[in-house]
């Protein structure tokens, strides 16, 4: 046997008679945090700026939501590979690679002098999406038996720090903007967070006791990226200039993603290992919670770029907006945030109290609202940001519910594999919102213009509220464990 065959068999060898270093509970639930807590600061940390980067990079608005769409794409590639290396050799393990990956994209978004270098620091940090099923599969894997309970409490502090996470890059960068007299400084928040993130959680996080080894399914894995980014890139360019919805690139992009995406879900069907189990998604509540997930996400990142850019609109010169400066425009985000937060740590008691299927139409629900307020109130500030902090506690029921129970629709074995594909459902949803929203804002903005009319915005709100209500409907048909047994 040779040295390379030695050290293979050391990765995928099992770790059931390996000693797995104790750690204390309070130490696992902090560095978990504090992981996520960065995934959170390098997710809101642009949106202050982004007004101010129309003139630093020469870019329109409609080109800004190429910073979402690269994002999510670099996370649909990097999702199911770092989720299925996490059960196979150890989430600890793959997460500290995972977090390096993220903090070399930091780096390169803090040099960023030119959009393009920007968009390349961006690609890295999408990166962070393989934080929360790594994360997860720590905490369900140290909770044995008992795993599912625990990890719907822990899930709910990961959200919870995620969105803190969100809070304090909004602030802390748009702090930093407005205090520092450089335009790119605030660019480096993300690197000092995920830094200390990877510093303090190297040598505290416990390595998951069950590592069962085995083989990567590549052929898989690049099929499905292959396929959903060829998708993606047809949504997020179609009816833009020489990407016409009718035009050969734009078309062979979509019918080219959709034909790959076929494949690959043949190819999994015949692996003994695959990437992703799709016969999962032959289960009722599997397929449900699948598509609640891309519908809540869908607003919820698609108006991630459009909500800040209209904060900081001026009024006087454009006839609407609210005229925020970049630390204004982080402290107006704050209700959303808070409310995503809070409704993220009642989301299991709610559940436990009207079950989960009830919190996933509640969720919906409260999104439609929240995004039929904006439309409604958008000339109103203490009104427009509560119809944000509506939307954000349906958003917090959401991202609890369909997190956990994606996580526990699998065996634990696979555990960040389901969180991962929740993961993966979320960043396809994004794609989609983002590639809306840019269709919309490119529709709507004058030749010579940076930023679009009004109307970008109406009807932005109103299709965010329409895939919410949909969200609610589909929810529906979700079956409790006493649904089950009464169809049984």
């Amino acid at each position: 046997m040779t040295a390379t065959d030695t050290d293979t068999d050391t990765l995928r060898a099992p770790s059931a008679s390996r000693a797995v270093r104790a750690t204390p509970g309070v130490a696992v639930i902090a560095s978990v945090a504090l992981v996520e807590l960065s995934s959170g600061i390098t997710q809101g940390f642009l949106s202050p700026l982004l007004k101010g980067l129309t003139e630093t990079l020469k870019v329109t608005a409609a080109d800004l939501n190429w910073i979402s769409i690269a994002n999510l794409l670099a996370s649909v590639a990097f999702t199911p590979v770092l989720s299925r290396m996490g059960d196979l050799y150890g989430h600890r393990r793959i997460l500290r690679w995972n977090l390096a990956i993220v903090l070399l994209g930091s780096v390169l978004v803090g040099f960023s002098r030119s959009f393009g270098v920007l968009l390349a620091g961006q690609i890295l940090q999408g990166a962070f999406a393989g934080f929360f099923p790594l994360l997860v599969g720590v905490l369900r894997n140290r909770g044995g038996k008992g795993g599912d309970a625990e990890s719907r409490r822990g899930i709910s502090y990961m959200v919870a720090a995620l969105v803190a996470g969100i809070a304090v890059g909004l602030v802390a960068s748009g702090f930093v903007a407005r205090t520092v007299d450089s335009p790119t400084a605030a660019l480096w928040v993300p690197t000092a967070a995920v830094g200390l993130a990877l510093a303090v959680t190297w040598p505290l996080l416990p390595e998951s006791a069950a590592r069962p080894g085995g083989r990567i399914d590549w052929a898989g894995g690049i099929l499905l990226c292959v396929g959903l980014v060829a998708i993606m890139l047809g949504l997020g360019m179609g009816g833009l200039p020489d990407w016409e919805w009718t035009s050969p690139r734009t078309l062979g992009c979509l019918v080219g993603g959709a034909l790959v995406t076929a494949l690959w879900v043949l190819v999994e069907l015949r692996t003994a290992e695959p990437m992703i189990d799709v016969r999962m998604f032959r289960h009722r509540n599997v397929v449900t919670v699948s598509l609640v997930t891309v519908t809540f996400t869908v607003p919820m990142i698609g108006l991630q770029v459009a909500n800040p850019v209209f904060m900081g609109t001026g009024p006087a010169e454009h006839g609407y907006g609210l005229g925020l400066d970049p630390f204004a425009i982080g402290l107006a985000m704050l209700p959303n945030l808070l409310a995503i937060a809070a409704g993220a740590l009642i989301a299991p008691a709610v559940a436990a109290a009207i079950s989960d299927r009830l919190t996933l139409c509640a969720g919906s629900l409260l999104m439609a609202a929240g995004y039929v307020a904006s439309l409604t109130w958008h000339g109103s500030m203490p009104l427009f940001l509560t119809g944000t902090a509506v939307a954000g506690l349906g958003i917090g029921f959401l991202q609890h519910s369909t997190r956990t129970l994606a996580v526990e629709s699998v065996p634990h074995d696979r555990t960040s594999v389901g969180s991962g594909i929740n993961e993966l459902l979320i960043n396809v949803g994004g794609s989609v919102g983002a590639a809306i929203v840019l269709t919309v804002f490119a529709a709507r903005t004058p030749a010579g213009e940076t930023l679009p009319e009004v109307g970008a915005y109406t009807t932005s709100w109103t299709i965010c509220a329409i895939v919410s209500l949909t969200g609610a409907a589909i929810s529906l048909l979700y079956r409790t464990a006493k649904d089950r047994e009464a169809h049984s």
